[in-house]
């Protein structure tokens, strides 16, 4: 996805206010090893603020990954059969920021759920995370199961965050219903 802030439609209303915008966009909570969790319902753009953070991040000179949660547990899994999992993990606390997108959409092994676990025990205080999510952050210890392993992953991810939350319709639908051609008027009969 080809995102950037300059390209934001900060317009569209979607409850994210300037104050809440200015705080992640000023890079700040990277350099506190600060998190983002970016919540609401499907199309209302939290990937491509995600991405647009990610973008102007690399720009800033900070070292970024991105995945879509279903992607990095392909990856763990491609890893692990290679017996080079403990690379990609320490791969993934190099970043300066970690973007983990469409976190909830499907449920998560066990297996996979302790190596959330290690990535963001490895992160803690050291590097930033950024997680997109349709489940708001109330609803992730269910979603992650096991209530020591979720307790001790949250604890490392949400307590130190700043949340956007938000709302509004699918920008998809919204753009959908302004790219569709109105339907050509009739000629009246002859």
């Amino acid at each position: 996805m080809s995102a950037c802030l300059e390209d934001l439609d900060t317009r569209t209303p979607r409850g994210m206010d300037a104050a809440q915008l200015a705080q992640v966009t000023d890079f700040n909570w990277i350099c506190q090893h600060l998190n983002v969790l970016i919540t609401g319902p499907t199309g209302v753009g939290k990937s491509y603020v995600a991405a647009a953070l990610a973008h102007a991040a690399c720009r800033a000179d900070f070292a970024v990954r991105c995945f879509r949660l279903p992607r990095l547990v392909e990856e763990l899994a491609r890893y692990g059969t290679m017996r080079k999992r403990s690379a990609l993990l320490r791969q993934l606390a190099k970043a300066d920021l970690l973007v983990l997108d469409d976190f909830g959409l499907a449920p998560l092994a066990d297996e996979t759920v302790r190596d959330l676990l290690e990535i963001l025990d490895d992160r803690y205080d050291r590097r930033s995370t950024l997680i997109t999510s349709q489940l708001p952050v109330d609803q992730w210890h269910a979603y992650l199961g096991d209530r020591t392993v979720a307790d001790a992953m949250l604890d490392r991810l949400v307590l130190n965050s700043y949340r956007l939350v938000l709302k509004g319709e699918s920008m998809r639908r919204h753009k959908s219903l302004a790219a569709t051609p109105t339907s050509p008027s009739r000629p009246k009969g002859r």
